[in-house]
């Protein structure tokens, strides 16, 4: 592959000159004059600003009371009873089948269990 291909790559010495247009001289005279009268030194490079050390005027605390008897850190709150889990204490109910991408579906009492092995819905 050429260079000439390649994007954003240059071989030295094949830079453009840039082309100025005519009454450049008159313009640039034009606004070296505006800057003279503005004030400012057109031949002068610009000051460099010294560092200063960012000091912040207030520490911004909020002002809220405190309330000694939602800290918790100084009680351990004593251990719960495990909540039992649900059980179905029914008769209707007598098992789970499996349907269509793993959907399981309550089976009950007196359904027709060829409804289930065909993947049928009801």
């Amino acid at each position: 592959m050429s260079m000439h291909m390649i994007k954003g790559v240059r071989l030295s010495g094949s830079k453009k000159k840039q082309k100025r247009k005519p009454g450049w001289q008159k313009a640039e005279q034009e606004h070296r004059a505006f800057l003279i009268k503005m004030g400012i030194d057109p031949d002068a490079k610009p000051k460099k600003k010294e560092f200063e050390q960012y000091v912040p005027s207030k520490p911004n605390i909020r002002d809220t009371q405190d309330y000694p008897s939602l800290k918790t850190s100084d009680a351990i709150p004593g251990a719960c009873a495990k909540k039992e889990s649900p059980k179905y204490s029914g008769d209707y109910i007598v098992g789970i089948a499996t349907m269509h991408k793993s959907n399981l579906v309550p089976v009950g009492r007196g359904d027709d269990p060829k409804e289930y092995s065909t993947m049928r819905r009801s």
